[in-house]
């Protein structure tokens, strides 16, 4: 399996792929989560799938989409809409605690991370883990593309965890709280948007992706939220 990264401009380089991760963020966050989020029958698509969004997925060696998360930098704005955690302060969006960060951030070294997910399919702690190194690969390179310096999150507390057995120096900007959809917790967080080979050693020495963004699974644990 490999990544890919891309914006609106070009999707259509990567087939139906697009459409496919809008169709996995259906199938876990509104069928499995019962999150109360804009979709149809086929998928979940909201506000921030706007333009200034870029996307990072992992694709399985037969073309089908595995996992993937979407990528908003803090000064975005399109039309009403800035970026998620920011219109949260602002009571913009149910569900989501507006006093969860101290100020707003409005920075080109900050890029917000959303709707990371991981295919249910994807069964057993090795391959989990190891969508969610390739997505975070590809959220890094687009964060250095943009001279961003830093990826933040609200996201389940596991991938605090996991993002540090991945060597990444994660750390939590907010209190968690309860997701009333879910019952799960959740806080905002933050890693340095640094490529693999410059990250703090991790407890499993991830295998450097070769010229084509390419990998062989190892043995971790990560969730789908």
């Amino acid at each position: 399996m490999h990544y890919v990264t891309f914006g609106l401009r070009d999707l259509h380089e990567y087939g139906n792929a697009y459409y496919e991760y809008l169709a996995l963020r259906k199938r876990f966050f509104v069928d499995s989560l019962g999150w109360a989020i804009p979709h149809d029958d086929q998928v979940e698509m909201d506000q921030y799938d706007n333009p200034k969004a870029r996307y990072s997925l992992v694709i399985g060696d037969e073309g089908q989409v595995l996992a993937g998360a979407r990528a908003l930098p803090t000064t975005a704005r399109w039309g009403e809409t800035t970026y998620m955690l920011r219109d949260a302060q602002a009571g913009q969006i149910s569900g989501i605690p507006a006093d969860l960060l101290n100020g707003q951030i409005v920075s080109k070294s900050m890029w917000e991370c959303t709707r990371l997910v991981i295919s249910p399919d994807m069964r057993g702690m090795k391959a989990r883990i190891d969508c969610l190194d390739l997505i975070c690969r590809g959220l890094v390179d687009v964060a250095e593309e943009q001279g961003a310096t830093e990826l933040m999150s609200l996201s389940n507390l596991w991938l605090l965890r996991a993002l540090k057995s991945l060597g990444f120096d994660a750390s939590l900007m907010s209190r968690p709280y309860v997701n009333a959809d879910d019952g799960h917790k959740y806080a905002v967080m933050k890693i340095p948007a640094v490529r693999l080979d410059r990250r703090v050693a991790p407890n499993v020495v991830p295998q450097a992706a070769g010229p084509v963004r390419q990998m062989q699974p190892r043995l971790l644990h990560a969730a789908s939220t």
